[in-house]
């Protein structure tokens, strides 16, 4: 009877997990794939430690506390399995069009737990092989074809659980000066700095990067993912992103040595990676008293002479060389910064940076409402001209039934980065309303009968003398678009 009462107490022993001797013993848990057969180790320790994280044995942990109980590890799967949801919500959100499955975020929705599950296993399991990136081809602003490398939306599921890992520690590593793709930071951030800096450095440095996302070396890339990104299954993924093939329009496979797709989720903080070692830390340690500001692959470095702007040209130029990156041609040039104070002579006092153009013009004083010539930013011609070209494209003049407020909030959008300058930067430039004059005329020509109430009875604006109903209808248009979009964020 005793002997079977131990044999009773070993078995049930053994059914737990743990051998009779109180040894820790290990069970092979099978796992669904798509390739061949596998099992994940589960191991569990005698002295009820429990799991020591994920980052030891890779993404997905399934180790699990002692005792038989399965909680700690249901809770680690359902926390990633969250991840992979949270990704594909963002995915979601940012929209976008089909792969080179041609498969749409409404068709991948339709067996949403099934993709998502496909997406969670393989990861976890590491096999995980990213399709072929679809090739679209833009127009570009200054002309040419711009092509981008469109995933699938399973691949920007997947390529967003990479990124939400590595961000922090990276964004981490990235100088205050740095401002391309990081949460956080903006092009106004940026603009904002440079225009505060152009007056105390009379010339600066433009530099644009030829084809950056096109031409990063790999071999380079990898030996600083390497260096900051410890998990493994990460690492495996971003070297096949890499080196994931693309599809032409015309259905040809290419397979790339070089660059990441220029439309991939994890392809900008990639190249800021890459910029960091490239240019950052370069130009930091070996003119630490210079100033500059990036935005992925345009740059700026303010200097006090010229002399001084072309050794730093040429030192640059061969930087990039060693990095097998180069200058863009025609977007690399050395600019004066001339204004009131600084009156010298150069062919080029103006320079385009994310939209907005640089350059001497006539800007009213905050405190004394003097009329002087300063170095500030502005929109620049080619942004204007396409506000004005997408404004025109509301045809507000066949919608009369829009009141202010309607117009105000389909044109708060286009023009919201103009306003958010002023702002928070307090621009005094009085050269540069052409974008809000096409705007009052709108509201003027076309939107009399939609005034509010509150500007009372509209009978006497119609009088005799025309000249003077213009005059009166555009102060009106321009304080109550003031009123209506105070901060260029919202209306009302």
């Amino acid at each position: 009877m005793q002997a079977l009462s131990r044999n009773c107490r070993n078995q049930s022993l053994r059914c737990k997990g743990r051998s009779t001797s109180g040894e820790s013993c290990e069970a092979r848990v099978p796992m669904r794939s798509t390739g061949a057969d596998r099992s994940v180790q589960v191991t569990k320790a005698r002295n009820g430690a429990g799991a020591k994280g994920s980052d030891q044995v890779g993404w997905p942990s399934l180790q699990l506390a002692t005792g038989g109980r399965r909680e700690p590890a249901k809770q680690a799967v359902q926390h990633r399995q969250r991840k992979v949801y949270e990704a594909y919500l963002q995915v979601r959100s940012n929209g976008g069009a089909a792969g080179g499955d041609g498969v749409t975020i409404e068709e991948f929705e339709s067996d949403l737990k099934s993709n998502l599950y496909k997406i969670w296993d393989r990861m976890s399991s590491g096999g995980y092989f990213p399709p072929p990136v679809r090739a679209v081809s833009i127009p570009k602003k200054s002309g040419g074809q711009r092509i981008l490398g469109v995933p699938t939306v399973a691949d920007r599921v997947a390529q967003t659980v990479v990124k939400q890992l590595i961000e922090p520690t990276l964004d981490a590593i990235f100088l205050a000066d740095s401002f391309g793709y990081r949460p956080g930071k903006s092009a106004l951030d940026a603009v904002g700095v440079t225009r505060k800096r152009c007056w105390k450095y009379d010339w600066v440095l433009e530099f644009d990067i030829k084809g950056l996302f096109d031409n990063i070396d790999h071999e380079l890339l990898l030996r600083a993912v390497r260096k900051h990104v410890k998990c493994e299954w990460a690492l495996l993924n971003i070297e096949r992103w890499l080196t994931a093939p693309i599809v032409q329009e015309d259905g040809a496979v290419v397979e790339r040595s070089c660059g990441t797709p220029q439309g991939g989720v994890v392809s900008p903080i990639l190249a800021n990676l890459f910029m960091h070692y490239t240019f950052d830390l370069w130009i930091a340690r070996t003119y630490p008293e210079l100033r500059w500001c990036r935005y992925a692959d345009d740059g700026l470095i303010h200097c006090q002479s010229v002399v001084e702007a072309q050794s730093v040209c040429e030192a640059l130029q061969a930087r990039l060389a060693e990095c097998r990156l180069e200058f863009h041609p025609t977007k690399t040039r050395i600019v004066y910064c001339k204004d009131d104070r600084r009156r010298g002579k150069s062919e080029t006092v103006m320079f385009d940076f994310l939209g907005y153009c640089l350059r001497p013009r006539s800007v009213r004083g905050p405190y004394s409402q003097k009329i002087f010539c300063g170095f500030t930013p502005a929109l620049s011609k080619s942004v204007l001209n396409a506000m004005r070209a997408t404004i025109r494209g509301l045809n507000f003049r066949r919608r009369p039934n829009l009141t202010l407020d309607d117009i105000a909030r389909e044109l708060n959008p286009i023009v919201r980065g103009d306003r958010v300058l002023r702002a928070i930067h307090a621009l005094g430039a009085i050269s540069d309303g052409p974008l809000h004059q096409p705007n009052n005329s709108y509201l003027v020509e076309t939107k009399v009968q939609a005034l509010p109430p509150s500007v009372g009875a509209r009978s006497h604006l119609f009088g005799e003398d025309r000249s003077r109903e213009r005059q009166t209808l555009c102060s009106l248009a321009t304080r109550y678009w003031r009123q209506a979009c105070p901060d260029g964020s919202r209306v009302g």
